[in-house]
């Protein structure tokens, strides 16, 4: 249909070449490590923002949670349900250059409702970066291994955190925070047309095999679109475990580099090699990581989707609780490196049920669906949870508020788990009964063994 612009054959450019996919997943990886890295610049200049335009914990955990959540969710779903009908690499590259604007903007505000208001046309940018890309990728890879491939794009969230932490970190140590928006948002544009430069748009629902007979449905209207999402079982328990999970993640993630200069004194310099370092590598690790094992590990039981970020999340408290009691900021920073890996496992396992539980022309909008419950839940809450309990423990506590305010959320753990645990339980009921997509894919799998 590439007439009306909406698909075109990768063979087109080259794009079929063998190797071609994972250059498209090093690209779009490319994109969302600076949708990270614009989120997780402005956690990582908390301190001299607040110190210069006179802000509360509160208003930062607005500006890095609810703020952007709210907007970044909502304009999610209209940008994916056009990423459904139309070239999505359009959709992507125009998304990166809006948000890279606003970023650069960051550097002009002189007072909170000016820096919101620049967070809110980032989190609007943004929204249009995510699902179309979940869907391209889903185009150019089979469904037995979209987990390793998600996986892969996956990374560009703890390696935008860590660019945040070392780049964001070292440029506002050398010529202040304003610098460092700047240098990120102009970068940004320039990505953004090297996107439409590489990557190619493929042929929609080209790697999924239909029976005889089938044919791929036609993208549904927004409101049967969003219907349908909620009213599987699977989508609805997957968004929510996620959620959880993205409270825990953001919760801490947005609130460990204060946790570090205030409570245990660590110095702006050591906070952008050393954190942004464990950031990096923990972060990849538990990504990519779990993206693999849950591929494999499906063929044997797909509840593994669920169960795995289940055990993570329990496995992860020990050291997360190291993280908060170390006596210096080395001990902390290695217990949270622990806990990073484990936070991340739920991320491409989340995304893949989705990616498989729908039809290829809901694929954007499905996304978009589960990253407006999971980021409104886990962005919007975690970050001023925290700040929240921090400010009201302050009186009492001083600096040491922030560390109550991350303890608060040890009880998420434990419901977290709990979560995923009931979205493996309908999974294994949806697969058990042989229903939808994922109870279709879960027999062919089985056949192929």
């Amino acid at each position: 249909m590439s007439g009306t612009g909406e698909d075109v054959s990768v063979a087109a450019g080259g794009a079929g070449r063998p190797g071609y996919r994972y250059v498209v997943v090093a690209m779009l990886t490319l994109v969302y490590t600076f949708n990270f890295l614009d989120r997780q610049i402005l956690s990582v200049l908390a301190e001299p923002i607040r110190k210069e335009l006179h802000l509360s914990d509160t208003q930062l955990g607005l500006l890095t949670g609810l703020t952007f959540a709210l907007f970044y969710t909502t304009f999610g779903i209209p940008l994916a349900w056009l990423a459904d009908r139309t070239r999505r690499i359009w959709i992507v590259a125009g998304a990166l250059s809006v948000w890279s604007l606003f970023s650069a903007a960051c550097d002009l505000a002189g007072n909170f409702a000016q820096l919101a208001l620049a967070r809110i046309g980032v989190g609007v940018g943004e929204a249009g970066g995510s699902p179309p890309s979940h869907s391209l990728i889903s185009d150019y890879f089979p469904p037995a291994q979209r987990g390793t491939a998600l996986g892969l794009l996956s990374i560009g969230a703890p390696l935008g955190g860590a660019l945040g932490v070392g780049v964001g970190g070292a440029i506002a140590a050398a010529h202040g925070w304003r610098a460092a928006f700047m240098v990120v948002g102009l970068s940004g544009l320039v990505l953004a047309a090297l996107v439409l430069l590489i990557v190619r748009e493929p042929l929609r629902g080209r790697m999924d095999p239909l029976g005889d007979g089938q044919t791929h449905e036609p993208s549904p209207p927004l409101g049967r679109g969003i219907a349908e999402f909620f009213a599987d079982p699977v989508l609805r328990c997957t968004a929510l475990g996620a959620g959880c999970s993205a409270f825990l993640a953001f919760g801490i993630g947005n609130w460990a580099p204060a946790f570090l200069i205030r409570v245990r004194h660590m110095e702006m310099g050591d906070l952008a090699l050393y954190f942004g370092l464990v950031v990096g590598f923990a972060g990849v690790v538990g990504v990519a990581g779990s993206g693999w094992l849950v591929d494999r590990l499906r063929r044997y039981s797909p509840r593994a989707y669920a169960l795995v970020p289940g055990a993570a999340t329990l496995i992860s408290l020990p050291f997360f609780i190291g993280f908060l009691m170390a006596p210096t900021w080395p001990l902390a920073v290695a217990s949270f490196a622990v806990s990073t890996v484990l936070n991340g496992v739920y991320l491409a396992p989340a995304m893949t049920v989705v990616q498989n539980a729908v039809a290829p022309s809901r694929r954007s909008l499905s996304s978009a669906l589960f990253m407006f419950i999971f980021n409104l839940i886990g962005m919007g809450g975690g970050p001023l949870f925290v700040g929240m309990i921090s400010d009201r423990m302050h009186g009492s506590f001083g600096e040491l508020s922030l560390q109550i305010g991350l303890a608060a959320l040890t009880p998420v753990f434990l419901l977290t788990a709990l979560a995923h645990y009931a979205t493996s339980r309908a999974i294994g009921k949806q697969v058990g009964a042989g229903e939808g997509r994922l109870g279709r894919l879960d027999a062919q799998v089985q056949a192929a063994r």
